[in-house]
């Protein structure tokens, strides 16, 4: 099996798994506990992570300039030299 990562918790007792997975008797498994802080970062990046890659998947299509309606002079890309009423 290849490794994976599961999330669990420590209910005072034991440590028990989030989410149901089959096991071999005698898999051998290593822990990390985590800081609270840690808890909320990880799972805050995996969710922009995850709403990232749907917002912008590889069917996401290419606008062209034409479509700025008004340029931002504060952006450091290279912004304030683009002529919207061009059509490139």
């Amino acid at each position: 099996m290849d490794p994976i990562t599961l999330k669990a918790h420590f209910d005072g007792k034991q440590i028990l798994l989030d989410e149901p997975i089959e096991l071999q008797p005698g898999a051998k498994l290593m822990i990390t506990v985590l800081s609270p802080s840690d808890i909320d970062h990880d799972d805050w990046s995996r969710h922009s992570i995850h709403l990232l890659s749907e917002a912008y998947g590889s069917d996401e299509p290419e606008y062209s300039r034409s479509l700025i309606k008004e340029v931002n002079p504060e952006y450091e890309g290279g912004g304030r030299n683009i002529d919207c009423n061009s059509t490139g």
